[in-house]
């Protein structure tokens, strides 16, 4: 049998909630345990006295996700949990806290101590981080959008929301007859994740623990920019899987995993995949071994069947090393100062010609070379930004690029970049 990512959908099937009412998990037993899908999906567990609300989508979402759950479950909210400080999570906690119990105190809003750390960092580079995310995401936020507006969802501002309970490391949460275990796991995909046990229904939701896409490779630090996580955490996080032996995992995105040995037997893979790449870049750099050197040599071994639709091993090479030994790589002594690699490409233009740097970059894009070939345009493109012929070149080189990748931050970037060339 395959790696699990074989079967999961990627990440350009997400999609905004739809309000349709909530799907069961486990309902058959009596388990009382419900997903509303959306950007990001929200669960709810029901208890004999109100409902728990695991992750709330982005604020538009958050009428969608309330009227999902009405539909099957008419109580009022007593907890909102939050499995990390994405927006795609939170955005809709101001909704959810309207539906407590009438004339009771407002619901408990729980999340992990440092995410009081992420959501000032959200805040603090919102501009950045909403300029370089877009590229990947804002076609698809905004059709989730026009849903909920089309579903009678006026204008719900994003929330901004103040935890009432803090979890340094593992909390209880009683409610209704029933016992949820909250674990805090920092090396998830952001430094404020943390999971929800469930045991008397042996399930874990483990949000984005693994990332957003099961079964693949972690993302280490985002392409859009993110603090750097740290692949040991990351590692000894993915324990409390092993230490719980979940029969269900509830992760972030699409369908729960059901078998405790099949999620094991993924969790294992997972943990000697991020071993195995931080092993190899620590013995690199510790003999003299560049980081691009490393980024092309170090691949996970074939018995590993691993997914890298989100994030990608070449991509955590990178990050491990800065990790350790930050930003300078002791490359050229020009790393030390604030001139721009580009800086002098007007002067290697007027030396070497335009015609005979883009002769050389069409080689090396015929021969398989793209990235070499981007290279060479960028020189060109860095002096004239609008030169017909080395815009060409880089249009196929990118395009051959985007053929060769499923990643989805990759083909995201890629796409964007043969838009801006003036490809198709």
């Amino acid at each position: 049998m395959g790696g699990i990512h074989r079967e999961r959908p990627g990440a350009d099937a997400m999609s905004g909630a739809t309000g349709e009412p909530a799907v069961a998990i486990g309902h058959e037993s009596g388990d009382r345990l419900w997903m509303s899908p959306g950007w990001s999906n929200s669960y709810l567990i029901g208890t004999d006295d109100g409902r728990v609300v695991i992750n709330t989508g982005m604020g538009f979402e958050g009428p969608l996700h309330v009227r999902s759950y009405a539909a099957v479950d008419k109580s009022s909210t007593r907890a909102i949990v939050l499995t990390q400080g994405h927006y795609d999570h939170v955005g809709g906690v101001d909704t959810f806290r309207a539906t407590g119990p009438e004339g009771g105190p407002d619901p408990d809003v729980v999340a992990q101590a440092n995410f009081t750390i992420w959501r000032d960092d959200n805040e603090r580079l919102e501009s950045f981080r909403s300029r370089n995310s877009a590229f990947a995401f804002m076609e698809a936020i905004v059709a989730a959008m026009e849903h909920a507006r089309s579903a009678g969802v006026g204008a719900v501002p994003q929330a901004r929301p103040e935890p009432t309970v803090l979890v340094e490391d593992r909390h209880t949460l009683a409610v209704g007859g029933r016992t949820l275990e909250l674990i805090a796991t920092p090396g998830g995909e952001t430094f404020d994740s943390m999971v929800v046990w469930v045991p008397d229904c042996r399930t874990l939701f483990s949000g984005n623990l693994t990332g957003p896409l099961f079964g693949h490779v972690p993302n280490l630090v985002t392409i859009r920019g993110d603090r750097y996580r740290d692949a040991l955490q990351y590692i000894d996080s993915l324990d409390v899987i092993a230490e719980l032996q979940p029969e269900r995992l509830v992760t972030g995105h699409f369908d729960p995993i059901v078998g405790a040995d099949r999620i094991l037997a993924e969790v294992a893979d997972l943990q000697e995949a991020m071993r195995w790449v931080h092993d190899r870049t620590v013995d690199g750099m510790n003999a003299g071994t560049d980081v691009w050197t490393l980024m092309e040599q170090v691949r996970l071994p074939d018995h590993l069947d691993v997914g890298e639709g989100y994030g990608q091993t070449k991509w955590n090479v990178r990050a491990i090393w800065e990790n350790y030994a930050g930003w300078f790589h002791h490359r050229s002594t020009t790393e030390l100062y604030g001139v721009h690699p580009l800086a002098t490409a007007p002067d290697v233009v007027a030396a070497a010609g335009a015609d005979a740097l883009l002769d050389a970059a069409r080689v090396h894009a015929d021969a398989g070379r793209p990235v070499e070939a981007l290279q060479l345009c960028d020189l060109v493109l860095a002096t004239d930004a609008e030169h017909a012929g080395a815009r060409s070149v880089a249009v196929d080189a990118t395009e051959a690029l985007l053929a060769s990748t499923g990643n989805f931050w990759e083909s995201a970037w890629l796409r964007r970049s043969i838009t801006k060339l003036g490809g198709s």
